[in-house]
């Protein structure tokens, strides 16, 4: 960035080229006279004598008075503009010609082209907004989808920074109170820091900055998508359902045991929240070494996961039950039946209370009837059993008498057909516990915020042990400074000796 923000006057395109409206955005101290020189309103007044938030049409015109195009121009006046600075915005038709006709003009009368980010940098620069705001532009710019937008506008609005400044006015007030329990430290009649007022202080700043801190992990999983992996023996249909959910053919689909080597991940919104669904190689015994680590990989993202999608299309055995609940503690694990639609077909007895919710279909049931509630967690039994309908040997499942505690949901697809996958992904949705954010809803999102929020905390500990230890207030007070500056760096400003002055006269002088 250049070292004179403040002082040119820049111009840039706004808006994405090949729209049908292009516009050109003029800021700086001398954005008016510029834009004079190359506008020409059809009332035949000047821009310099119009007000601020007005709308002017006219034509841009160049040195040999020739139109460039038809345009709107908007006017603004600091401090009243997105930078705080005289600003002028010209809404162009959007042929690329026009509008690198207006910026090569604007340049030739004395404009500079703006750098990336510069705009919101001014806006930061003048006092517009703070820090974690400016980041935030970019955060509304960047979202893709209902929640990262919610989120983007609360930070933007100033809820994050508002609740920052709540958090430092405590901070400064204790500060303060020992600052000035130095100034009159000849007097030992008089202390103004009471030690147990100050540790309960600390404390509350202590459970606050945790739980910003906490927030970060909804607010990174929202913002790159909440992760839920795929997994289950080889060829029980993973691949086919990660291309079901993405609604494309992002995965190789293959009879072939051990397909999948590796894993893949891809995006897709459900009730407009971001999931990346990871495919994953099929969990088996094998001496492929390749296929091993890709086995090894598996395990790898059920750690990373929030919602594990276990798929099976046989009964598991006990063991495979006990290694999938020792490989999921701690997360919501639902349990996927696939490949109903052949077991219907072949097996008039499959059990028909475990469909609740299943869409029926001409083609696979022989009797159309509204499917029967069944209870929720229906586990199965530990081993295959032989059926006499199942003619063609496709695996079929049972009920069993037990349960399976660890288990969240329980859902019963045909990946391939596409039956029931919207239950599935009302199950994930669930599944995931998404609270349900508002604009008012303060949730970490930065990775640098998070960062400094990690070093008040540790700040703001050493703060509580130090008035255990009943050390001196210039070392607590010291602490504080230090967590007041982790703080800061977010917003972008710094506690100055003028601040904690003007905060002790203001209130705790004493006299007149």
């Amino acid at each position: 960035m250049p070292n004179n923000l403040t002082t040119n006057t820049i111009c840039a395109l706004a808006t994405p080229a090949g729209g049908a409206i292009g516009v050109v955005r003029v800021s700086g101290s001398e954005a008016i006279k510029i834009a004079d020189h190359i506008f020409k309103a059809k009332s035949g007044r000047k821009l310099a004598n119009a007000k601020g938030n007005t709308l002017h049409y006219g034509e841009i015109v160049n040195h040999n008075r020739e139109t460039i195009d038809d345009v709107m121009a908007s006017v603004y006046r600091a401090p009243f503009s997105y930078t705080g600075e005289d600003a002028v915005e010209f809404s162009c038709h959007g042929s690329q010609y026009i509008l690198q006709e207006v910026l090569h003009l604007l340049i030739q009368n004395g404009c500079r082209q703006a750098e990336p980010g510069e705009y919101t940098q001014r806006a930061y620069l003048n006092g517009k907004m703070d820090l974690s705001q400016a980041e935030a532009v970019a955060d509304l710019i960047a979202s893709t989808n209902r929640a990262t937008h919610k989120m983007a506008i609360s930070q933007l609005k100033g809820h994050f920074s508002n609740e920052l400044i709540l958090l430092r006015d405590r901070l400064l007030k204790m500060t303060s109170l020992l600052e000035l329990e130095l100034d009159f430290s000849d007097h030992e009649e008089l202390e103004f820091a009471d030690r147990k007022q100050l540790l309960e202080l600390a404390c509350q700043i202590d459970e606050k900055i945790t739980s910003l801190i906490q927030s970060f992990e909804t607010g990174n999983a929202l913002k790159n998508g909440i992760p839920v992996a795929i997994v289950g023996k080889t060829n029980v249909g993973k691949s086919t359902l990660l291309n079901r959910l993405l609604h494309e053919e992002r995965a190789i689909v293959s009879d072939i045991h051990g397909t999948t080597r590796d894993t893949i991940e891809d995006t897709t919104l459900i009730n407009g929240v971001a999931f990346r669904f990871i495919d994953t190689a099929g969990i088996r015994k094998t001496e492929d070494e390749v296929e091993r680590i890709g086995i090894d990989r598996t395990y790898q993202k059920i750690d990373q996961a929030t919602v594990v999608v276990w798929m099976i299309d046989t009964s598991p055995s006990a063991l495979e039950q006990e290694d999938m609940r020792s490989k999921c503690i701690g997360k919501n694990v639902i349990l996927v039946h696939n490949k109903v639609d052949i077991a219907l077909t072949h097996s008039p007895s499959y059990p028909q209370e475990c469909l609740h919710g299943f869409q029926e279909r001409s083609h696979c049931i022989k009797e159309k009837k509204e499917a029967p509630s069944y209870s929720k967690k229906t586990q199965l039994y530990s081993k295959e059993r032989p059926d006499s309908d199942n003619a063609s040997g496709s695996p079929i499942l049972y009920p069993s008498p037990t349960q399976l505690e660890w288990i969240y949901d329980e859902v019963f697809i045909s990946a391939k057909q596409g039956f029931n996958i919207s239950n599935l992904e009302a199950a994930i949705y669930k599944a995931s516990n998404i609270p349900n954010i508002s604009e008012n809803d303060i949730i970490v999102t930065n990775a640098r915020h998070y960062d400094a929020l990690l070093h008040a905390k540790q700040d703001i500990i050493r703060v509580q042990d130090a008035l255990h230890a009943n050390l001196s207030g210039d070392l607590v007070s010291e602490e504080l400074h230090i967590c007041l500056d982790q703080l800061s760096e977010i917003t972008g400003g710094q506690i100055t000796p003028n601040e904690v002055l003007a905060n002790i006269f203001k209130h705790f002088c004493i006299g007149k």
